[in-house]
Order: structure tokens, then sequence, then C-alpha cells
């Protein structure tokens, strides 16, 4: 048996600021902590007290200060892992959205959107950030816990969730799973059917 609770981090600088995330490593504004501070509250609500759970987190620093607001709160140390970053979005990064807009290419409605390029020098196409995820996951879901916590970004959680149900790798061109920042989504796999279920999509009950 085994629950994942998958956190978005919350309202970061680069969200008021206007500017592209992806790598760059902006910090969570006020609001974004607290925020962080309640999706902590209601983890350690719904994690059993006398069970002991993993927190494993991007390491930008946005996701590693909600990692530690909700791994302090359940007494544990976070993980981190790189692998588990947003998308880069390469020199757009840290600049203008509107840089990033007047640049981007977007993919094709069919066709490989894959490996599409967005028309960004440095930036990773979706197959790229969808190979990292997916080893992420595999090595994540491969130790023998229980309760786990992932905490990523935005557009990354969507391959966090595939790699979750195991959707093939052909079938994620035109996959979007959409949760806001600060969202918890909860997944479960059963010990009997050994069934992975999406319990919760993007649940934002907590900063309500």
């Amino acid at each position: 048996m085994r629950t994942v609770h998958v956190v978005t981090h919350p309202e970061a600088t680069h969200h008021v600021e206007g500017v592209v995330g992806g790598w760059y490593d902006s910090v969570l504004t006020a609001a974004g902590l607290r925020a962080a501070s309640a999706a902590a509250d209601a983890l350690r609500a719904e994690v059993p007290a006398d069970a002991r759970a993993e927190v494993i987190t991007s390491d930008l620093k946005r996701a590693a200060q909600t990692a530690d607001a909700i791994a302090e709160r359940l007494g544990v140390w976070p993980e981190s892992d790189p692998r588990l970053r947003e998308k880069s979005y390469g020199e757009a990064e840290g600049r203008p959205q509107e840089w990033l807009d007047r640049r981007f290419v977007p993919p094709p409605a069919d066709g490989d959107r894959m490996n599409h390029h967005e028309g960004v020098p440095g930036a990773e196409t979706r197959g790229q950030l969808a190979a990292r995820i997916y080893s992420a996951m595999d090595d994540i879901l491969a130790r023998p816990a229980v309760h786990q916590v992932i905490v990523t970004h935005g557009f990354a959680l969507t391959f966090v969730v595939a790699a979750w149900i195991g959707m093939p790798y052909g079938a994620l061109g035109p996959v979007s799973f959409r949760a806001p920042s600060g969202s918890i989504t909860v997944l479960h796999e059963d010990d009997f059917f050994h069934n992975r279920q999406v319990v919760r999509l993007g649940d934002m009950r907590h900063l309500a």
C-alpha cells in the first residue's frame, strides 16, 4: 500500500515579477511561505502520526523551501532530486514573459510534439522533461515506502502523474494534468489489486 502526495510549490517571486520561471531560481513570496505552511499542516493531518514519510523535492529554491516546511512538520529530512525540476526554458529564464512569448514556437496539433523545439536556445523539449521525470519516478517508486511526498512544479506535475499511472511515452504528446500552484495531488496504490489511483488532482482546500 502506498500513498504519494505531490505538491506543486506555491507562489514564487517569478510569478509576481512576471518573468519566466523554468530553472530560474526564484524563491517563495510571503504568500507562498504561508501556503507552504498550510500544505504542511494538511499533510500532517493526512499522514498518520506513527508513520514515517519520505519528502523528495526539486532542488530549485522555491520547491526546496516548500519541502522544508513540509518535512519539518512531518519530522523528517527532505531529499533533493534535480530531476524533479520544472521544464527548462533556456535563455528565456528570468526574462520578462513577453520576451518568451515573442519567440515561442507552439507545438503542432499533430506530429512529433515530444521532440518539438519551441524556438528558444537552451530550452528543453517536452520529451527531455518527460524522460528525466520518468527516471526520477522510477527510482522513487522503487523504494519500499508507504507515504511519500514529492515537491515539484506545475508543468512537471503532468509527467509525475503520467509516470504514476504508467502512461507510455508515445501517449505523452498531448497530455496535460492541470494543478494550481500550492496544490496537493494525492495518488494511491492498494495492496490487493495494486491499482494506481489518482485520488485528488490539484486539491486547494487547505488554502481556502
